[in-house]
């Protein structure tokens, strides 16, 4: 079921009923737009195959999360072929150019359907802000993209995998952006490896921002990682992203903790900190990525 605009004059107020109230979409789906019908459809069917695939699959196979959260830097690295990977949080950001403060809900979702090839979803369908200035505080549905990951060339230990992905924004609900915006088309180039203990991811990005003229961005991230004890890693990040409009740039510094409870379950926290006067001046975040544990549908995917 589609959930939606919660009627106080019709249903009494209960805790799961006032959660329901602040989606942007109304039961049986007549405001919610086709892009999200899509995406829910997706989803839906994605979640109805896995039980009955289950049985393709060995049921002593672990699948390896590959998480991409909660650094800026995407890993070169794709899931595993043929397993669904998820990758939640919720994310809380104040000062920042467009906004006085905002939080909200973020969802990635990937399907790897051949070892060089990764699907992506990415979506933020709550969140909340304020502009400041004494105005009131709103709720919206962010930006709806859908990618595609290649990898170019298959490293392994300090030799670097190499990929390149492209992402195409489908719907914006007008949300005020965070410090570096919004593109409506992104080219990115990465490259991840291991060194000496050390995992590395660095990007570098070209996006097409289209408020009001069109100007291009240029990004550039490194994301470092390393064990600290167990199955406790530690994440720190510097990232830039030029600033067309404003004409500056975006800069921070992100730190994160990361816990891998299952070989498909890593949570995640961190916070995020602006380095230039129109950088979000502090981000928080929390969330995890979970691989579902079968293969949807074994004797689809392409093994070569």
């Amino acid at each position: 079921m589609i959930y939606s605009r919660y009627d106080e004059s019709l249903q009494p107020v209960t805790p799961l009923r006032r959660f329901f109230s602040l989606s942007p979409f109304i039961i049986a789906g007549s405001q919610v737009t086709p892009t999200y019908k899509f995406l829910f459809r997706l989803v839906a069917l994605a979640v109805a195959l896995v039980p009955s695939c289950a049985a393709q699959s060995d049921p002593t196979e672990e699948a390896l999360a590959n998480p991409a959260r909660p650094t800026v830097s995407t890993p070169a690295t794709l899931t595993p072929v043929g397993f669904l990977q998820f990758e939640t949080g919720a994310l809380g950001a104040s000062e920042s150019p467009e906004l006085s403060w905002r939080y909200g809900f973020n969802e990635v979702i990937k399907l790897t359907v051949a070892p060089r090839l990764e699907l992506i979803v990415s979506d933020e369908p709550f969140d909340r802000y304020n502009i400041g200035h004494g105005s009131r505080s709103e709720n919206g549905t962010a930006e709806v993209f859908l990618g595609v990951q290649v990898v170019a060339f298959r490293g392994e230990g300090a030799k670097p995998t190499i990929a390149a992905s492209y992402y195409r924004r489908v719907y914006d609900d007008g949300v005020p952006d965070l410090d570096f915006g919004s593109a409506r088309n992104s080219f990115l180039l990465l490259a991840s490896a291991d060194v000496k203990g050390f995992h590395y991811d660095a990007n570098a990005l070209f996006n097409e921002q289209t408020d009001g003229a069109h100007r291009l961005q240029t990004g550039q991230t490194l994301s470092i990682s390393h064990p600290i004890v167990g199955k406790l890693a530690l994440s720190g990040e510097i990232w830039h992203f030029t600033q067309p409009y404003l004409r500056g740039h975006a800069v921070g510094n992100l730190w994160a903790l990361s816990y891998a409870a299952r070989k498909n379950l890593v949570f995640d926290t961190g916070f995020n900190r602006g380095l230039t006067d129109t950088s979000t001046r502090w981000e928080a975040f929390v969330g995890f990525t979970y691989l579902l544990p079968h293969r949807l549908c074994k004797g689809l995917w392409m093994n070569r």
